[in-house]
């Protein structure tokens, strides 16, 4: 199956567990011509809910280092590993990160960003196809491919770990400011951001 041209996957049955827990398929948000692409793990309960990724309270930690970037939602695309919620929020099984690893790949190479920014241990070890000592390596950039795509990638704090370890705040929002430099949007970027107030 392949993504339709809003860069959604409207039917999908190769994981029997999270066809089962999910309410519905969680595809990125976003333009599809962002050049700022962030990629979480999994949707968890109210995404799962919504049908948007990243509304719950990490979603809330993001727009807030969004905004400090000079950035909004409307500036930059997001999307995770897989598109359906593991039951209890567990984290997804190899196999359900293969079975959906080509719609990420598809999003990246018809997206086409200038950086891709990976929130946590899992899309890191992910997209990076080794292990991530996340804490030690936010800020780093990678030269990365999935699937056929190349990609520069940013490893990141997820947000979450701001809401339980106060001392990530500062590497997650410093994380954030460089994603918008790199990408060239936000306010120190003059890009996408200032589009919009015109």
């Amino acid at each position: 199956m392949e993504l339709d041209d809003d860069l959604c996957v409207n039917e999908c049955t190769r994981c029997p567990a999270l066809v089962e827990s999910r309410s519905r398929i969680v595809n990125g948000g976003g333009p599809t011509d962002a050049d700022l692409v962030f990629v979480g793990e999994a949707p968890g309960a109210t995404e799962d809910e919504l049908g948007e990724p990243f509304v719950g309270r990490s979603g809330t930690v993001l727009d807030d280092a969004l905004r400090d970037a000079g950035l909004t939602r409307a500036d930059v695309r997001i999307t995770n590993c897989i598109r359906c919620r593991p039951p209890e929020n567990r984290d997804p099984h190899v196999e359900e990160l293969a079975n959906c690893k080509g719609y990420l790949a598809e999003e990246l190479d018809r997206l086409d960003p200038e950086l891709v920014v990976t929130l946590g241990k899992v899309p890191s070890e992910h997209l990076l196809d080794r292990s991530v000592a996340v804490t030690s390596e936010a800020g780093e950039v990678f030269d990365a491919r999935v699937g056929g795509t190349a990609i520069r990638l940013l490893v990141s704090v997820h947000p979450a770990a701001t809401l339980y370890d106060r001392s990530q705040e500062e590497t997650f929002e410093s994380t954030i400011l460089r994603a918008a430099e790199l990408a060239g949007v936000g306010e120190s970027g003059g890009g996408q951001s200032r589009l919009g107030e015109y």
